[in-house]
């Protein structure tokens, strides 16, 4: 009976629950049917846990979803949420969002020439997000960690507050308080840190590099429409950047020099991106700690136990009355 009840019990902490605008819940087993089961505007609560997702499945309507986070502490969680596979996010999506995951593969918004309008990534460890049409705007992608190049299709985004290696193919977008690492590898247009970014805001961003980077060079300087406002540029072999009079300062540093924990080009919650004490006067001014700040303890907008009371027995009408209060960051 033991064994049948910790089975059952395994079985249920897997369960997703899909919320519908009118507050219906309903329980799914997996995060396709889940996705197909919802009605559009519904947020979508995994658990902790793996959850895979193959490619023919495409999001046509507005969901949340809300993971429990990538890297938990605590006991209100059971474990990290993981996501097996790609997010497509299709016509009809627009206003969705994913937050709290570890996503193995990539964010993809909009196919043909769709628009997918203001998708919102938050508190997620993912490979990329990929913009496949240039009738995309207001995808905003904030507090992340983007293990590869993100490549944006020549659509409108914001990124603030993100650790990423490379940005591709912005228009007339904002990229505020990031650490960009770029690429380890020569200096041409697909390993370039920036590429192909025209009319957008660059404020308050780390730009590391460990060659020349010429064409990093280009995509700062005022012919490409840019603005650039209080950055700090970082290189390894040495400082060959485009700056102007609102920059931090370009200095020689390799981002062990720079941060505390630094694991080895690994963009992941193991690496520290605060500044040593050599480079913390830059930490109010730029990177992912400046701003509106980047939150350690990344946590999703999951309901979570604060506070709870079970009494040792039962009233004189053998009612237990259980005390539970639960809130929502």
């Amino acid at each position: 009976m033991l064994v049948a009840l910790l089975a059952t019990v395994a079985v249920q902490a897997q369960q997703i629950s899909v919320v519908a605008e009118d507050g219906t819940t309903s329980m799914y087993r997996t995060l396709q049917e889940a996705i197909e089961g919802a009605s559009g505007g519904s947020v979508v609560y995994l658990p902790g846990g793996g959850f895979s997702i193959a490619d023919s499945v495409k999001i046509t309507k507005k969901l949340t979803i809300i993971g429990i986070g990538h890297k938990v502490k605590g006991a209100n969680a059971d474990g990290n949420t993981t996501i097996s596979g790609n997010l497509f996010f299709n016509e009809g999506s627009s206003g969705s969002a994913v937050m709290g995951c570890y996503i193995t593969g990539n964010i993809n918004i909009g196919d043909g020439n769709a628009e997918v309008n203001d998708i919102f990534i938050k508190c997620c460890n993912l490979n990329s997000v990929q913009v496949k049409s240039a009738a995309v705007t207001g995808t905003f992608i904030n507090q992340n960690y983007i293990r590869s190049l993100c490549n944006f299709g020549g659509s409108v985004v914001t990124l603030k507050n993100n650790i990423t290696h490379r940005i591709k193919n912005v228009k007339m977008g904002i990229i505020q308080n990031n650490c960009i690492l770029g690429p380890m590898n020569g200096p041409n247009d697909y390993d370039c840190a920036i590429s192909s970014v025209y009319d957008t805001i660059f404020d308050g961003n780390i730009f590391y590099g460990s060659y020349d980077k010429l064409l990093l060079n280009y995509w700062l300087t005022p012919n490409s429409g840019n603005q650039n406002i209080t950055n700090l540029y970082c290189c390894a072999e040495r400082a060959f950047f485009y700056t102007n009079e609102n920059d931090v300062a370009t200095i020689e540093a390799t981002p062990s020099d720079l941060f505390n924990n630094y694991n080895n080009w690994i963009i992941s919650p193991s690496s520290n991106f605060h500044f040593k004490e050599a480079y913390q006067q830059y930490e109010s001014l730029c990177g992912i700690y400046a701003g509106t700040g980047f939150d350690d303890g990344q946590m999703p907008p999951v309901p979570y136990i604060s506070s709870k009371y079970i009494p040792g027995e039962t009233d004189a009408s053998g009612k237990l009355h259980i005390q539970v209060t639960v809130n929502a960051k």
